[in-house]
């Protein structure tokens, strides 16, 4: 199949260095500390951020920092063929590990010793870059919580197809067997917080896919950035200052 025409367009229409269309919105869950959806293409995800709180489970309280807890999973209705599974499968665990060793990195826990941050994501759409979503989601959502971080974490992946780097892949590249990169960075610290790869790459194409994925990554946080200060804006002006 060709996933590249001879044109330089790829089968939707993009070209191999573009993203698709991403949009963020925070503050669309009541009663939580921090809350948002992110959109890569027709990737739909919701973040909900609890904390810092009391520890639920004392025997898991640390005095030194505060405690961080993940939980993803993916709505049945997300994809056309998923097939209903138990919470807590083995592929839902280990992207919640993902997530949360990823956020860990950027978040000051050492600021709320004896406390608990609880983070949950759930995708509603898939279309490939789930995880990139998830975290980008829950950047937003932590940033609407309050909770210190070092920096933003923005997420963004890139892929090796027909010999050609592609950026953002969608869920039919994704699963054309091609390498795919999944990469996670605090873009002004210039520190890598993820890094998955699926396949073996030279070292030159791995070095353009990753800086190809480090581009994706600040693209993103640029967007988040605006966002963010577009809600300051808000809120100021509905304090009337």
């Amino acid at each position: 199949m060709e996933y590249v025409s001879p044109e330089g367009l790829r089968l939707d229409g993009r070209r191999p260095m573009e993203m698709r269309q991403i949009r963020g919105e925070i503050g669309v869950v009541d009663k939580v500390d921090g809350s948002a959806v992110f959109e890569m293409g027709i990737t739909k995800v919701i973040a909900a951020v609890y904390g810092p709180r009391e520890v639920q489970n004392r025997s898991q309280q640390m005095n030194d920092r505060a405690l961080v807890r993940c939980e993803y999973t993916m709505a049945n209705f997300s994809t056309g063929d998923r097939m209903r599974k138990p919470k807590g499968d083995r592929r839902s665990t280990e992207i919640s590990l993902v997530i949360r060793q990823t956020m860990e990195a950027c978040i000051m826990t050492h600021l709320m010793p004896r406390t608990q941050i609880d983070i949950f994501v759930q995708v509603l759409q898939a279309d490939g870059g789930t995880r990139s979503a998830c975290i980008n989601a829950a950047t937003l959502a932590l940033s609407v919580a309050g909770i210190p971080m070092r920096d933003l974490v923005t997420s963004c992946s890139a892929g090796y197809l027909n010999s050609t780097p592609l950026l953002d892949v969608n869920y039919v590249e994704d699963s054309a067997g091609g390498a795919d990169v999944t990469l996670g960075i605090m873009p002004k610290l210039d520190k890598v917080t993820l890094l998955q790869m699926d396949a073996k790459l030279p070292l030159d194409i791995f070095e353009n896919v990753m800086q190809l994925a480090i581009e994706g990554c600040k693209a993103v946080a640029t967007y988040i950035r605006e966002v963010l200060l577009e809600n300051t804006k808000q809120l100021e002006y509905r304090r009337g200052t």
